[in-house]
């Protein structure tokens, strides 16, 4: 086995469009959740988001779209085919290519592969099935297909980028990313690439958050400093975000060899499976409690060597609880690693969440600091005996994980160590 680092991110999230300030933002627990014109109806419950912030990609036609002046060039017909998030996950991965050095040669080459993970846009979809169903399946937009089905990431990424290695998308709900970097990871470790691009991304409009509304999922709070509070007793939900984040992770003999800047170096990861419903958590965690010790026992290391935990955590009831008692399953209570939800300051990005912690993890170990949880009040009951950070911590330390889940009891957790 190879061993395998982070040398390359890029960021698109309500908490900033570039590393420098999402981790300014992270270190000072500000957060990105304001109110959302969209929502302000008096029959919509929801009324906080958190919004992508440098981007206009609202209208049906991409050529009204309004995109940040550095955006990388793009053709009409690159364009045309792309969702919302797609601008959002171009923009980042082009962010992680630069961040890691690497020339476009060597992005195009048939050791350098690319996963993605999103569930692709509600909103294209909507629109050209509509357009179909009015004006007939011949008049339909020759580009509606690729701007919309949940591989849109993919078809348009790896076109643009011009991957000639492995290359696929993952749709594991809100374990998607998490599940798209392990499986970058095995193939990086197994030699069967030199690197591996990971984005995850998402829509930031009504069209993919509300509809969580309907399951009693998002918080109806209208105060944007308190709606996201994972871990708090008075929690009511999460609140939903946009945007894209990439990773770029390689064999780490050939970042050394390039002078690549090492972010952290990834140990493992493990994931396992609830098996007990569609969409609510197993109510102890067991299926987490798995992934986390699959990822221990593939990293060889025990849970003592866990530092700090980027949980979950979304702020919904449910939820929060069940990962409050995979985590004293796993490492008991007393001198356990310190905890935060870092979705109190960017809300829960879905397919997005796992590869945006993850890069958020890899970030705070290399520059010594660990993102504490805010907005926390009262303290769920089940929060006792775990070290719940509540303010940013300062101070190197050595190993991370991270972990994400998702509907159908899909988890994963993964383990980085600090370079």
């Amino acid at each position: 086995m190879r061993s395998v680092v982070a040398s390359g991110i890029g960021f698109v999230t309500c908490i900033g469009n570039g590393k420098a300030q999402v981790a300014e933002n992270l270190r000072s627990m500000r957060h990105g959740l304001s109110l959302y014109a969209p929502f302000d109806k008096p029959d919509c419950p929801v009324k906080v988001v958190g919004s992508v912030k440098g981007f206009a990609v609202d209208s049906l036609d991409q050529e009204d779209w309004t995109l940040p002046p550095d955006m990388p060039p793009l053709r009409l017909e690159q364009l045309r085919s792309l969702p919302p998030h797609g601008a959002y996950a171009l923009y980042a991965a082009a962010q992680a290519i630069q961040d890691a050095g690497l020339s476009m040669d060597e992005v195009s080459d048939p050791r350098t592969g690319m996963y993605t993970a999103s569930s692709g846009s509600s909103t294209m979809l909507f629109h050209h099935l509509d357009r179909m169903h009015k004006v007939g399946a011949r008049r339909g937009h020759p580009l509606g297909v690729v701007s919309s089905i949940a591989g849109t990431l993919n078809f348009n990424l790896v076109s643009y980028f011009k991957i000639l290695g492995s290359s696929t998308g993952f749709v594991s709900a809100c374990a998607s990313s998490g599940h798209a970097l392990g499986a970058a990871f095995d193939e990086v470790a197994l030699g069967r690439q030199d690197r591996m691009i990971v984005i995850g991304a998402e829509d930031c409009n009504a069209d993919t958050i509300l509809p969580f509304a309907a399951l009693r999922a998002l918080s109806t709070s209208t105060d944007p400093d308190t709606a996201s509070r994972p871990f708090d007793r008075g929690r009511d939900g999460f609140v939903g975000t946009g945007g894209a984040v990439a990773m770029l992770i390689e064999d780490e003999e050939s970042a050394r060899k390039r002078g690549a800047p090492i972010y952290a170096r990834l140990k493992g990861w493990g994931q396992a499976s609830d098996g007990h419903h569609s969409m609510m958590p197993h109510p102890r965690g067991e299926g987490l409690v798995r992934a986390m010790n699959n990822a221990l026992a593939a990293s060889g290391m025990t849970a003592g060597n866990i530092d700090y935990l980027n949980a979950h955590a979304t702020s919904t009831q449910a939820g929060d609880t069940a990962e409050l008692l995979a985590m004293k399953a796993v490492f008991g209570t007393g001198a356990t690693p310190a905890i935060s939800s870092t979705k109190a300051l960017t809300g829960h990005g879905l397919s997005l969440s796992s590869i945006m912690e993850s890069a958020f993890c890899v970030m705070a170990l290399k520059e010594a600091w660990m993102p504490g949880s805010a907005h926390i009040s009262a303290p769920d009951k089940d929060c006792e005996g775990l070290n719940i950070l509540r303010e940013t911590r300062e101070g190197a330390y050595s190993c991370a994980m991270s972990n994400s889940s998702g509907f159908g009891g899909a988890n994963v957790s993964i383990i980085f160590e600090r370079v």
